[in-house]
């Protein structure tokens, strides 16, 4: 029994950030099958060990079984290893991902965690500390990913107590963008204003078609962020999510027709309300999508960008859609 030979010290030492060797520790106790337990302990009383919560059990350099030091103790001294041991362990190759490696332990309930290579070589051992450390990091990254923040939790605490001017400075560009919005929205309204002036009735459907298209944005913005904070990648969002709001929009759509049809006994006008809900709850989803991930990949935290820029922009092609609809219908 002693130490892990220096090359699996070294192959610890270069194991990539966020994987299972990198937490792994070198330094553990080992015994092989036959040794007894009197002899074990004897031995352990001779070495410091980065951890000892765990003898590995190898034949050779292959791991058989994993003891832990609460069963060592308890067993008679004369008892080998290999009866003692539990031979089935849980074990993670040396790139396994950091969070698979604790989850693994402690769906197994133990206190260690072993690793080996494809050849099944011991590696390494991560300890009941490692796997906290792993847990507590990767608890961080996702209540920072449910909050729609960017890189941790101590960056949501910081937004969170930072001064006025900071909170200023972080919150004005975007509703700098959000006032630019509202200028263009007054502009449209002007370019249109020969449908506006042919039927004042078109004015009247304007501020529902705009709320409706952000009710939909924001809900898909909503479950993409949370989303995001379960590991769940854009991919798996996008289809299901433009279906989903080409669905919401259709079903709006189709209850919007004979209501606008029975107030203003206008079936054109009825259509173009019913087609550009259609259209803007789709392309709200769409919207509502790409720009929480276009800002967490540009490094800005979509916490304060994403709402504002997301209502400009859907507003802004909720108010086209009508009016075209408009134009193309009663013109």
């Amino acid at each position: 029994m002693g130490h892990v030979e220096s090359a699996d010290t070294q192959a610890w030492e270069q194991g990539s950030p966020g994987t299972a060797l990198r937490h792994s520790f070198a330094a553990v106790p080992l015994a092989g099958p036959d040794d007894t337990v009197a002899g074990v302990l004897d031995r352990m009383r001779e070495h410091s060990f980065d951890s000892a919560a765990v003898v590995a059990v190898l034949a050779g350099e292959v791991l058989v079984g994993l003891v832990t030091i609460e069963r060592l103790l308890a067993a008679p001294g004369t008892t080998r290893m290999s009866d003692v041991m539990d031979p089935d362990p849980p074990v993670v190759r040396p790139d396994t991902a950091q969070e698979r490696a604790a989850w693994k332990a402690v769906q197994h309930g133990e206190p260690g965690l072993a690793v080996v290579d494809g050849r099944g070589r011991f590696r390494g051992l991560i300890a009941p500390q490692q796997l906290l450390a792993v847990l507590l990091h990767e608890h961080d990254q996702d209540m920072a990913r449910l909050g729609g923040f960017v890189h941790s939790v101590d960056a949501a605490r910081a937004s969170s107590v930072e001064g006025i001017r900071r909170r200023l400075w972080h919150r004005l560009p975007w509703l700098v963008v959000g006032l630019v919005g509202a200028m263009v929205s007054a502009r449209l309204m002007q370019v249109f204003e020969a449908e506006l002036d042919a039927d004042l009735a078109v004015a009247y459907f304007v501020p529902g078609i705009v709320y409706l298209a952000d009710a939909v944005g924001t809900q898909t913005e909503a479950l993409v962020i949370r989303g995001f904070s379960v590991g769940v990648g854009i991919r798996r969002i996008v289809r299901r999510e433009v279906l989903t709001g080409l669905s919401v929009g259709a079903l709006l759509g189709a209850t919007m027709l004979p209501a606008v049809l029975l107030m203003t006994g206008n079936r054109d006008l009825a259509v173009a309300v019913a087609s550009a809900v259609l259209a803007a709850s789709t392309i709200a989803t769409t919207v509502a999508m790409v720009l929480p991930w276009a800002l967490q990949r540009l490094g800005k935290d979509p916490a304060f960008g994403s709402g504002p820029l997301a209502t400009v922009i859907q507003d802004l092609l909720s108010i086209v859609i009508y009016f075209v609809a408009v134009t193309l219908l009663l013109g």
